[in-house]
């Protein structure tokens, strides 16, 4: 039996933006081949729940040798992209200044392959925030099949 979704996407217009990649930066660190993220669709402070968006291209900088002629989206920018969906709820909620990176990834689980042309829909929902530490559920969703999922654990740098 397959995993199911965090959260009921029903209602989120997934092609809609909430904040997009300039307003990511202004949240989070992370430049060039390290943005992880293209646009937050939903941001619910409310509810901790947020829906981030990145398509997977052919000329990433790992497609060319992760694996050659069969490129497979690495399992740990996988977890680079949920954390840096936390990163920016993180620094939305608490400012800025405040950027949160990794302290722990616990239950982490890979469950199929992504690759080149397929669509990222980036998932988290909030355990519990607070100023020093933040433990969030994530998932990774291409094609209404949940890739990944984890809990991410951050902590301000």
């Amino acid at each position: 039996m397959p995993p199911k979704l965090l959260f009921d996407l029903t209602g989120i217009d997934l092609e809609g933006t909430a904040f997009g990649i300039e307003e990511i930066r202004g949240r989070n660190s992370q430049r060039f081949e390290m943005e992880m993220l293209e646009r937050i669709i939903h941001f619910d402070p409310e509810s901790g729940r947020s829906v981030g968006f990145r398509p997977i291209r052919e000329d990433e900088f790992w497609a060319r040798g992760h694996f050659p002629g069969r490129p497979v989206f690495p399992g740990v920018l996988m977890i680079e992209s949920a954390g840096q969906l936390c990163s920016f709820f993180y620094s939305e909620k608490f400012g800025s200044d405040k950027v949160m990176g990794f302290a722990a990834c616990d239950e982490v689980k890979f469950r199929g392959m992504i690759q080149p042309g397929d669509e990222m829909v980036i998932l988290s929902e909030v355990i519990d925030i607070r100023p020093r530490i933040a433990r969030f559920q994530t998932q990774v969703v291409v094609a209404d099949e949940v890739r990944f999922e984890g809990i991410i654990v951050g902590m301000p740098l």
